[in-house]
């Protein structure tokens, strides 16, 4: 418990200290966000709001998370954790990434900044470094940093290795690609509005907080009664989805409307990384669906509004993604942005409790 309050109070101070830091220093560069032109009309006034502050996030998410880390080693020499070490991989990887495509629209001065095939390919390379290495590492209870499979909740829906061991690994490729490009594309849309994808990630990281403790007190091999999890160091997973829940809240100060920073494709691709990582190393894929419904409902108005739209050349939505539609029914920002939080949170425990369910089940008790 004091490795977690470290982690908290570290990334807490590093978002709430480091922004204002961060806004200067992007303010003096002259990196402003530039703003879709066929967007909202209320929304030009945001031009030139310092972007990247994703940067603060992965800062806070790694220190706090290091801090946490090094506590454990002194006070109770614990070895730093493999399945942390590639779940922060995948995350600061895709904010990398990000990264690379804000300083690009910064460099442009205009809001498109790498192209969609250049983005596709860095985000295949980065998904499959993690997906060989997920598989092949060695981790320090012995349980697989993932499996090679699609789970709801840790056992296998469909199991690749029955395809042999080649191909399970090329399948569970093909399947990591697609969460990761899935949810960081997903959280990248839903990053529209002032603190809509910061409060909605925090909400979904303290679903994924409560998960990894839960299968950290019911891990293979404790005294725990009920259903046990092979799973891989699942403490350290609640750490860091801990820290990134605090460092989404921190951030949250200087995100709200009218924001003086946004996360760009820094923070939005790095988050959508994390819950990728955080779903396969739980090994809750599908569990995700639910979990980050709010983040599914956005891109999926996206490739409804663009399918039908090239089908019919009508739209269903006034704009998409939705929550640009319900502005654009005459709601103030603030008031889409709040109850996107509330149907977030919704999502969130209605996941928790098919989690507690399936738990329940499985360990045999009666519901």
């Amino acid at each position: 418990m004091i490795a977690l309050i470290i982690g908290i109070l570290v990334a807490l101070v590093v978002t709430l200290a480091g922004t204002p830091l961060l806004i200067r220093l992007v303010h003096r560069l002259h990196y402003g966000q530039y703003i879709r032109q066929d967007g909202p009309k209320s929304h030009l006034v945001k031009r030139g709001t310092p972007t990247m502050g994703g940067l603060i996030i992965n800062l806070a998410i790694l220190l706090g998370w290091a801090a946490s880390a090094l506590y454990r080693y002194l006070s109770r020499g614990e070895s730093v954790s493999l399945s942390a070490m590639l779940v922060l991989f995948a995350m600061l990887s895709m904010g990398f990434l990000g990264f690379i495509d804000d300083f690009a629209k910064v460099r442009k001065k205009q809001n498109l900044g790498l192209s969609v095939k250049a983005k596709f390919i860095g985000q295949f390379i980065l998904a499959t470094i993690y997906a060989v290495l997920a598989l092949k590492l060695p981790t320090k209870n012995g349980y697989p940093s993932a499996q090679a499979g699609i789970s709801f909740v840790e056992q296998p829906i469909i199991d690749f290795r029955m395809a042999g061991s080649v191909l399970s690994v090329v399948l569970f490729i093909i399947w990591v690609n697609l969460l990761m490009t899935a949810w960081s594309n997903a959280v990248n849309l839903t990053d529209g509005l002032d603190g809509l994808a910061s409060g909605s990630s925090m909400i979904a990281f303290v679903g994924y907080t409560v998960i990894a403790f839960w299968e950290s007190y019911h891990l293979k091999g404790g005294s725990h009664p009920g259903h046990a999890y092979a799973v891989s160091d699942p403490l350290d997973l609640a750490i860091i989805a801990c820290c990134a829940a605090v460092a989404c809240f921190g951030f949250l100060w200087y995100n709200t409307n009218p924001a003086s920073i946004f996360m760009g494709d820094t923070g939005s691709l790095a988050l959508g990384g994390l819950f990728a990582a955080l779903s396969i190393a739980t090994h809750t894929e599908l569990l995700a669906v639910i979990l980050g419904g709010l983040f599914v409902g956005e891109a999926a108005s996206d490739v409804i509004q663009v399918g039908y739209f090239k089908l019919t050349h009508k739209r269903v939505f006034k704009m998409a993604p939705i929550h640009h539609h319900f502005e654009l029914m005459g709601w103030q920002e603030s008031k889409v942005v709040v109850r996107f939080w509330m149907v977030d949170l919704i999502f969130v425990l209605l996941a928790l409790v098919c989690f507690y369910a399936d738990w329940v089940v499985r360990s045999g008790l009666p519901i």
